[in-house]
């Protein structure tokens, strides 16, 4: 039986789609400052050929960011780069790639030791801008929402920031964190934007190019056929922006298309896109999801300003969707090769293969035009990061 799944259709118009941040030329220099960190390796591009057979398409590929940096997450990414841009440009130095190794010089540490770099996060991005932080020397301030897991916070400390849960929901911890990072004459590193902060989101943004940067190569090595279907999952929309904006920015009229996954109980996008007044539509309350990655009420302006034009679909769905891709990349069928995968990495998967399987979404699967020729790729953003949830899920009977 299908948990509850609500998509909308939209009307794209890629030539205004405003992603120019997110361009070729800049995505090349931000990975050159990534492949410059000591244990950079793009993370892995997998095909499941068993898993494509059994939902009638032809080509399924995951790209697995709980190889990166051995950080379990995609988001040190956006965060590593964003602090470097931060601290060069108050030095008046260029990010390339031997950034860190000047900025760790003798020349500038000592002068390092005075930054204190404060986010609000769900986990992973505060773990990434406190792995950052740890690597340049610099301070961090992590706040968590009500809710977050014990596991989540204890991994941030474990890279020497300072950090606690709050009794506060995502976007009002967002909302302590700048207030703090105003009192207390610290940087904020927050991965989403509104009007008057979009400089530093913008950089978190250019960031997580490097995986889209990596896959575009890894198509060409692998000998993989580029995809025709693109599912993202969204939280602020930070993410799939970037993602989106990138490939469109390389592919042009060969963009796949582009399909956006949120959790029913943090839909902004869906909301945004449903509304279709012209205005940024929020979703306030508690946000139980265990999607926790992507329980965000409050849009990123920049990433809207890309996905408004690009997306072709939002969907709106329950935790099952995700317990199911959890369950199909981690007990894999066939040989394929498993994937470990959270609760806000798997649900791409989940929400794909319910669309191809389920007769009662049959319809969906023709307006999408998935058939037996489409190639389909989503990104696993996270692996066990709540591990107690993820063997729970895994150990649970077939959803």
């Amino acid at each position: 039986m299908n948990g509850n799944l609500s998509i909308l259709f939209n009307q794209t118009d890629p030539e205004h789609s405003d992603a120019g941040c997110v361009s070729a030329d800049t995505v090349t220099s931000v990975h050159a400052f990534h492949a410059g960190i000591s244990g950079y390796a793009p993370t892995p591009l997998l095909s499941l050929p068993a898993l494509s057979s059994s939902l009638g398409v032809s080509q399924i590929l995951v790209k697995d960011e709980s190889k990166r940096f051995g950080l379990n997450a995609f988001k040190s990414l956006g965060g590593s780069y964003a602090i470097a841009k931060y601290v060069c440009d108050q030095f008046g130095l260029t990010v390339g790639k031997n950034t860190i190794q000047i900025l760790r010089s003798p020349q500038y540490a000592h002068r390092l030791k005075e930054f204190t770099f404060v986010t609000a996060t769900d986990g992973n991005h505060g773990r990434g801008v406190a792995w950052a932080a740890k690597m340049l020397g610099c301070q961090a301030v992590v706040y968590l929402p009500a809710g977050s897991s014990k596991e989540r916070l204890e991994n941030i400390l474990a890279l020497g920031a300072k950090a606690e849960i709050t009794n506060l929901n995502y976007d009002d911890t967002v909302r302590y964190a700048e207030k703090m990072a105003k009192q207390n004459h610290w940087s904020l590193i927050q991965d989403t934007a509104w009007e008057g902060y979009e400089e530093i989101p913008t950089h978190i943004m250019q960031g997580y190019t490097t995986l889209a940067c990596e896959i575009v190569s890894q198509l060409k090595e692998k000998g993989f056929q580029p995809p025709t279907h693109l599912f993202l999952q969204a939280g602020v929309g930070s993410m799939a922006g970037a993602i989106a904006g990138y490939f469109f920015s390389l592919w042009k009229d060969a963009c796949p298309d582009i399909i956006l996954v949120e959790p029913d109980q943090a839909d902004c996008l869906y909301q945004t896109a449903k509304a279709n007044d012209g205005t940024l539509h929020t979703v306030s309350g508690r946000m139980n999801s265990m999607m926790a990655g992507l329980c965000c009420g409050e849009p990123c302006t920049i990433g809207w300003k890309i996905l408004k034009n690009l997306a072709r679909a939002f969907i709106s769905c329950d935790d099952s969707y995700a317990a199911h891709g959890m369950q199909l990349l981690g007990k894999p069928v066939g040989s394929d090769p498993p994937v470990i995968s959270g609760e806000s990495g798997a649900v791409t998967i989940g929400v794909a293969a319910k669309i191809m399987r389920e007769p009662d979404l049959a319809a969906i699967q023709t307006a999408l035009a998935l058939s037996q020729h489409s190639r389909i790729l989503v990104i696993s953003t996270e692996g066990d990061t709540d591990r107690e949830n993820y063997r729970r899920i895994l150990n649970a009977a077939s959803l």
